[in-house]
């Protein structure tokens, strides 16, 4: 059964890896990889643009499982690998030829490891014709350098960390001695685990079965990047930046790929991630970048495109500036990732702050502040304002429940707003202008929703208490640092029975079933377990535990209070949303009133009908529709050119009725010459086809209307 399974997936693997490359163009050749890996004075190189050897333990089982199935079963002839794509880079010495390795480095670098485990086993059980044949033949060139374990006897070579750990294996030390984590010194020990004396002649035959496509290029005819995306293309996980790495680097000459690679991408690699949790945010940082640079939101799977679209370069000297101002602004997006690398107290406390009410959306403005800031546009006190500002904004949002979906390209523009010589001032005001389901809410739309709002079960309910209790305090409580601290619903989520008989019944009720979860009955306890459900004289008097007793702020006007009921807590829900307001404050700016009303999302829009539009805004190009008609008809003639597709055996399709038949319709519309569709719709009608549309091709942040002044009330 196992013989059948694996000349199943050679089967599968050799016809998957000939169709590739068949699709692509090249011509495919099959060769023993033995045979591969003995070429005399060669060396294949894992370039500076691929990401490190990842392989895990369940995949080199697999490759081990196989090699030793086909070395012990006389009917299995051969097992495919798959393909190997590389580019013969020309002499690299005297005598020696290097292959630049685009695809297959995984599978390499595994055999590789295998080979020295037989090597050192062979070595062990004196078998030396063995040990010898194969670490002459496959693991080093032996006539490049008269000194063993040098760099350049290596027959691989990987990209720096793992090729220091590869050289550390192959050579003499003891293996226990390496002390850092690697997966590839990880792979090496299990495989090791796995070869035994009685193995080694079955896993040597294996290894002569072993058989792969291999595909050369010419960097000269064939185009490797063009080539490296088809083959991501069919199924290679590499992520955004990885895509973006390889198209910086894999068109340099290899002297220059090494230069381009120390002094700019592995800074920019390093920098772009979160430290604590060592999780790369490259892909983030560069979609963020070129947000800035476009003026747009843009689509995370297209980022490595729009990068290319973008940065459309022959000459490194013309684009290393760009790799500069790239390298400039990681190190912005570093703090903002890892928020102790930023020194200034004030500052890091707001970044923190920020962090925390996750707004991640506001990193392409926030980088264009601290660039600012770095070139000193902007004062450190400014600094510290703007970020205040832009907390307030965010917080008081999230408080009344303001549709999140407008921020991103509130973020995005924000900055166009700001006049450098009145920093604070002129951002105040373009926040204080802002609108709808993108306005500033004020004080009085605060305190209005603190009365009843839901703050038990909002997302940073911590957050808000923290702050609430820190305001203007030198000994601050955080409640991530202090796990006794939690909090406490002073009337209780079950309270005991006496409870009924210390408030009206309508006070109980309403406590119960309005107020519980309000921020006048929360306050913050290390003694939770303690008050539990007891009656509110109890909480307050129990010794050392109870509010009387209690160092908080929080509990201060509840110590000075003889009972509990709808009365008390709407007059400590006014306190605390007093002090909500001097904590997030609302701008202190003028703003006369303006009857131009700001562009506005389309979900976000106001019915449309009986109104004319001023214009309207899709993706970044500006439509001169002065009618919902005309709106609609143009969104749909872009979105249908886009990708016709989804105008078809579809939903989509019913609804707007696309036809080739105009009679069929009572108000045709052409969307192209050869397409209609019907336009008898209501303009409420029309919107709602327009944000179906939007949703299926994911553009639902792309569409912007602005209506006409006077056909607003």
């Amino acid at each position: 059964m196992k013989a059948n399974e694996q000349k199943l997936r050679t089967f599968l693997s050799r016809e998957r890896s000939l169709e590739r490359e068949r699709v692509l163009g090249l011509q495919a050749h099959e060769h023993k990889l033995r045979t591969f890996l003995s070429l005399p004075n060669t060396r294949f190189v894992i370039p500076v643009y691929q990401r490190n050897y990842d392989w895990k333990q369940e995949q080199c089982k697999q490759l081990l499982d196989d090699i030793i199935e086909c070395g012990s079963n006389d009917q299995i002839s051969a097992h495919f690998l798959g393909s190997i794509v590389f580019i013969q880079e020309g002499v690299f010495t005297a005598s020696g030829n290097t292959l630049t390795i685009i695809d297959g480095q995984q599978r390499l670098t595994t055999i590789t490891l295998l080979l020295i485990v037989i090597y050192k086993l062979a070595q062990q059980l004196g078998q030396q014709n063995i040990a010898e044949d194969v670490y002459l033949s496959c693991l080093v060139n032996q006539f490049l350098e008269e000194q063993l374990f040098l760099d350049k006897t290596l027959k691989l070579k990987l990209t720096d960390s793992d090729d220091e750990v590869l050289r550390f294996i192959i050579g003499p030390a003891d293996i226990e001695e390496y002390r850092d984590y690697s997966r590839l010194l990880e792979n090496y020990k299990y495989l090791r685990s796995r070869v035994s004396e009685t193995d080694l002649d079955i896993v040597l035959q294996g290894l002569d079965k072993l058989m792969f496509v291999e595909i050369s290029l010419d960097r000269d005819l064939d185009d490797p990047q063009r080539i490296f995306e088809s083959l991501n293309s069919t199924g290679l996980a590499l992520s955004q930046a990885d895509l973006i790495r390889n198209y910086i680097l894999m068109g340099l000459e290899p002297k220059d790929q090494g230069r381009v690679y120390t002094e700019y991408w592995q800074p920019i690699e390093r920098l772009a991630k979160e430290e604590a949790t060592n999780k790369s945010s490259l892909s983030n940082f560069i979609r963020d970048y070129l947000t800035i640079r476009k003026k747009r939101i843009l689509n995370k799977q297209k980022v490595y495109q729009e990068f290319k679209n973008t940065f459309e370069w022959q000459d490194l000297a013309e684009f290393e500036p760009e790799l500069q101002k790239l390298k400039q602004y990681v190190t912005y997006y570093n703090k903002l990732l890892n928020i102790n690398k930023e020194l200034d107290p004030d500052i890091r406390q707001q970044l923190k702050n920020i962090n925390r009410l996750k707004v991640n959306v506001s990193y392409p403005f926030l980088l264009q502040l601290y660039h600012d800031f770095t070139v000193k546009i902007l004062s450190r006190q400014e600094f510290v304002e703007v970020l205040s500002l832009v907390e307030s904004f965010v917080w008081r949002r999230a408080i009344v429940k303001v549709p999140t979906n407008q921020l991103n390209k509130i973020f995005m523009r924000l900055y166009e707003d700001i006049d450098t010589d009145d920093y604070v001032n002129s951002l105040a005001q373009a926040l204080a202008k802002k609108e709808r389901n993108q306005r500033f809410p004020t004080d009085k739309e605060i305190q209005e929703t603190l009365k009843k709002q839901d703050v038990y079960n909002l997302q940073n309910k911590d957050f808000l208490l923290e702050n609430l209790e820190n305001f203007q305090n030198n000994e601050p409580v955080r409640i991530e640092d202090n796990p006794k601290i939690t909090i406490e619903h002073i009337f209780p989520q079950n309270p005991a029975e006496e409870w009924r008989e210390e408030v009206s019944a309508e006070d109980y009720q309403a406590l119960g079933e309005v107020y519980l979860h309000t921020l006048g009955n929360l306050t913050l306890s290390g003694n939770n377990g303690s008050l539990g459900n007891k009656i509110f004289r109890e909480k307050r008097d129990l010794p050392e535990k109870g509010y009387r007793d209690s160092r908080l702020y929080l509990n201060r006007y509840l110590s000075e209070l003889d009972t509990w009921g709808v009365l008390q807590l709407e007059e400590r829900n006014e306190i605390l949303a007093e002090r909500f307001l001097q904590i997030w404050p609302y701008p202190n700016v003028h703003v006369e009133a303006d009857d131009d009303f700001e562009e506005v999302n389309i979900f976000d829009a106001e019915d449309p009908t009986d109104k004319n539009l001023e214009y309207a805004i899709f993706r970044d190009e500006k439509l001169p529709c002065t009618t919902v008609t005309g709106l609609y008809i143009a969104v749909l003639e872009k979105l249908f050119d886009l990708e016709p597709k989804h105008f078809f055996g579809t939903d989509l399709a019913r609804k707007v009725k696309i036809t080739k038949e105009k009679t069929e319709l009572r108000a045709p519309k052409p969307i192209n010459d050869i397409y209609y569709i019907e336009s008898n719709l209501g303009s409420s009608g029309k919107f709602e086809r327009l944000k179906e549309a939007l949703e299926i091709f994911e553009c639902e942040d792309e569409l912007s209307v602005k209506y006409a002044p006077e056909s607003l009330p």
